[in-house]
């Protein structure tokens, strides 16, 4: 009920919608805004069955642009609680209401009103006992209406939000004019925590516009409940982008751990399907692999630049590594640490089998060796040889541990 009654209010244009809850639902919901409201000679349509103001032409089916159908739904919702709803348009000379009798049948009296719409539903599932029974606790039932708030509160920044539990306010959100007040809702609704580890996407490709943020791996989550996708300002969990999202991800996160995103992706309405789900929780596109690749590959280049300059911040300050940037990837590549050398190279450079180690590290930081057992060196080479030690090829003396320190540890897939 919360979801279709703010879908309608932010189809009619409002910047101001107001959500009140008691009882977690089942006393009272009520929705107001300050959209264009509903004229007075359509106020009883808008419940009729299969009845919308949202679709002129049969074409408009093949190009989606609203999150609903006005009609079906407030039909529904009037079916099974006591529904009311007060309205008025601009330049109205006042305002309409509509409460459904005993029977379901409209009853229309006018009504002071400023422009836009308010819709009480009371009593939820009074006269279907089967149905009222399979509610949940009063906190878990909020917890859903909490949700699709949060959810279209993220989708839809030019418009603000307020939420009441019980005539207690649960926040309010003011219309976002600027990064600075996006950014402030985005830490209210996801955390201070996700917003000060969050990198920023945006990226054009082909007609797909992908912007965002994505947490930066260290901020993963023990399950995906901090994951939101939105497609056309539409709410959506789809396995097309969540696979795309993975694969950007596999590199730098553990099998058990989750990414946490918040994505806003802009296609042409008549390139995706948004009517192949019953609540419109997945849609279909047309050019899929398009979309994946678009989505794999922002955010695969987002994640890069942090550990790029990570990298450039820990080569020592010296003027043997005033390099430019090619030649700094290059060295890179030539002077690694015997730690960060493939497995199988290593153990060609420094005739070690597979399995052994490869280097005495201890000797490698300038520390004592750890005690050897008899006839067995535990630095991997032959007994009685100097082990390897590494050097810079510009100083000629050990670099200091924390040099390195910074640089991406070896990928599990490596050989």
């Amino acid at each position: 009920v919360v979801k279709e009654l703010l879908e309608n209010a932010i189809d009619a244009g409002a910047t101001s919608i107001v959500v009140e809850v008691e009882r977690g639902g089942q006393r009272l919901i009520r929705v107001s805004d300050d959209g264009e409201g509903i004229p007075a000679g359509e106020v009883a349509l808008a419940f009729a069955r299969h009845s919308t103001s949202k679709l002129r032409t049969v074409d408009d089916l093949n190009a989606i642009t609203t999150l609903g159908f006005r009609g079906e739904a407030l039909a529904s919702i009037a079916s099974v609680a006591r529904l009311s709803i007060s309205t008025a348009t601009a330049g109205a000379d006042h305002g309409s209401r509509l409460e459904t009798g005993a029977r379901g049948e409209p009853l229309i009296t006018p009504a002071a009103h400023p422009r836009g719409t308010t819709v009480e539903v009371r009593d939820l599932f009074f006269n279907t006992p089967a149905r009222r029974k399979f509610l949940r606790a009063e906190r878990t039932e909020f917890g859903h209406c909490e949700e699709v708030v949060r959810r279209l509160a993220l989708a839809r920044f030019d418009a603000g939000f307020t939420l009441r539990h019980n005539h207690k306010p649960v926040f309010s959100l003011r219309a976002c004019t600027g990064v600075a007040e996006r950014e402030q809702r985005l830490a209210t609704l996801c955390g201070a925590p996700f917003l000060e580890s969050a990198l920023a996407v945006e990226v054009e490709a082909s007609g797909v516009m992908l912007r965002g943020w994505v947490a930066q791996p260290s901020f993963s989550r023990s399950q995906s409940d901090l994951q939101y996708f939105f497609v056309n300002g539409r709410i959506v969990r789809d396995r097309l982008v969540a696979h795309a999202i993975r694969q950007a991800y596999r590199d730098v996160l553990y099998h058990d751990r989750h990414p946490a995103y918040v994505l806003y992706l802009d296609i042409d309405p008549m390139l995706v399907d948004v009517n192949v789900h019953p609540t419109k929780i997945e849609v279909r596109f047309r050019d899929s692999r398009e979309v994946h690749q678009a989505v794999r590959h922002a955010i695969e280049n987002a994640l890069a630049a942090p550990r790029a300059g990570a990298v450039l911040a820990a080569l020592p300050a010296t003027a043997a590594h005033a390099a430019s940037a090619t030649e700094i990837s290059v060295n890179f590549e030539q002077n690694r640490p015997p730690a960060l050398i493939p497995r199988a190279q290593a153990a060609m450079q420094f005739d070690a089998p597979l399995g052994h180690p490869v280097a005495d590290l201890g000797a490698l930081w300038g520390q004592p060796r750890p005690p050897e057992r008899e006839g067995v060196s535990t630095s991997g080479t032959p007994e009685g040889a100097e082990p390897p030690t590494w050097q810079s090829p510009a100083s000629g003396t050990p670099d200091s541990p924390q040099a390195w320190l910074l640089y991406p540890s070896p990928s599990p897939r490596d050989p």
